[in-house]
């Protein structure tokens, strides 16, 4: 009975466009939903061959906190606050050599951290 409410739920929230919610159920109950794979509709086995695809690649979510240092880098590289841009990447640099990290930089932010040399030129 547990699988069937949590696939109405999941079918619910990806309806309700509440994708953060269904890929949290997802993730914890990734075994049972690939066995009952075709119960799902057809945009959550969308969203869980998207999500079992990313953890075959090894593709990692960033954390809150890691977000809060992307959005803290665009800000600063918006403004082009140099200065600023600087001491928020000197003791972050781990959360910068993610494969990840680029894809939620936007493009000022790209540029004047591959001029300061703490991202790698693409």
């Amino acid at each position: 009975m547990y699988i069937e409410q949590l696939i109405q739920t999941i079918n619910e929230k990806v309806e309700e466009l509440d994708l953060v919610t269904a890929r949290k159920l997802m993730e914890e109950n990734i075994e049972y939903l690939m066995k009952n794979e075709r119960k799902l509709k057809k945009n959550g086995r969308e969203l869980l061959k998207f999500i079992t695809d990313s953890i075959q690649t090894g593709y990692e979510h960033p954390t809150r906190q890691e977000l809060a240092i992307y959005h803290s880098i665009n800000t600063y590289a918006s403004k082009f606050d140099v200065r600023g841009l600087k001491m928020i990447v000197k003791g972050n640099e781990q959360t910068l050599l993610k494969k990840s990290a680029r894809n939620y930089l936007n493009s000022d932010a790209k540029v004047l951290l591959e001029g300061l040399g703490a991202i790698s030129k693409e």
